[in-house]
C-alpha cells in the first residue's frame, strides 16, 4: 500500500460540493486539495462497465494530465431486483435534455421493479470506489457499500440523486431524510474514504 507524501491532492471532479466535502475529510493531515474544474481538465468519457474501471479512467487522466497524485470516485445505486442496475448508469437515468431530473430516475427505477412484481424488500445498496492514482501509472483502489431497499412514495429533500427512496438497513429514514452528517457517517462514500484514510493518509 503505496503512502500519500505529497501536499497537494487532485481531485479529478468538476463538482465544487463534492471537492468541499472531500477537504474536509482531508483538513486533519494537512493536505491541499484542488479540482479538475480548476485545473480546466475535460471530463474523460467514462466507457467502462464498472465502478473501478471508470474511477481508473477518471484518476489517471487527471494525474497524467498534470503529473498531480490524483483522486477519483465513481459511485451508484444497484437494485437486486433489476440484476444490479442501474448501477454504473446511475446518473445517465437521470439525463435529460435540460440537465439531470432525478425524480423521473427514480420513479423509472420504481416502475421498473413494480412491472417486475418484485418481491419486498426490494433489496438496494449504494456502492463507491475510489482510485487514488499517481503519474507513474500506479495506484490505490478502496471501495464503500451500504445496504438497504428500495422504497416509495420518495420520501425527504435531503442529499441527492436517488437518496429520497433509498432506506439503509437498520434506519426507518431514508437517506433523503437524514441531514447531511447522519448520512455521511453511515453512506458508502464514508467507508470508502476511511479505508483511504487509514491507508494512505493515517500512517
Amino acid at each position: 500500500m503505496r503512502s500519500f507524501a505529497d501536499d497537494t491532492l487532485l481531485i479529478a471532479t468538476h463538482n465544487q460540493g463534492k471537492l468541499e466535502e472531500i477537504a474536509r475529510l482531508l483538513e486533519p493531515f494537512g493536505v491541499t486539495v484542488v479540482s479538475a474544474g480548476e485545473k480546466s481538465l475535460p471530463e474523460p468519457e467514462e466507457t467502462e462497465d464498472t465502478f473501478v474501471g471508470n474511477a481508473r479512467i477518471k484518476a489517471h487522466a487527471a494525474a497524467r494530465a498534470t503529473g498531480m497524485p490524483a483522486l477519483a470516485d465513481d459511485s451508484g445505486l444497484c437494485i437486486d431486483a433489476l440484476d444490479g442496475a442501474p448501477g454504473v448508469r446511475t446518473a445517465d437515468w437521470a439525463e435529460t435534455p435540460s440537465g439531470r431530473d432525478f425524480t423521473m430516475a427514480m420513479t423509472r427505477a420504481w416502475q421498473e421493479l413494480e412491472d417486475k412484481a418484485a418481491p419486498h424488500p426490494r433489496k438496494a445498496h449504494f456502492r463507491c470506489t475510489l482510485v487514488l492514482a499517481w503519474p507513474d501509472g500506479h495506484d490505490e483502489v478502496f471501495e464503500g457499500m451500504v445496504d438497504g431497499a428500495i422504497v416509495w412514495p420518495m420520501r425527504g429533500t435531503e442529499g441527492h440523486g436517488y437518496d429520497p427512496i433509498f432506506q439503509p438497513d437498520g434506519s426507518a429514514l431514508t437517506f433523503g431524510e437524514m441531514d447531511r452528517w447522519e448520512k455521511n457517517a453511515i453512506s458508502h462514500r464514508a467507508e470508502a474514504f476511511r479505508k483511504l484514510i487509514e491507508s494512505c493518509f493515517a500512517g
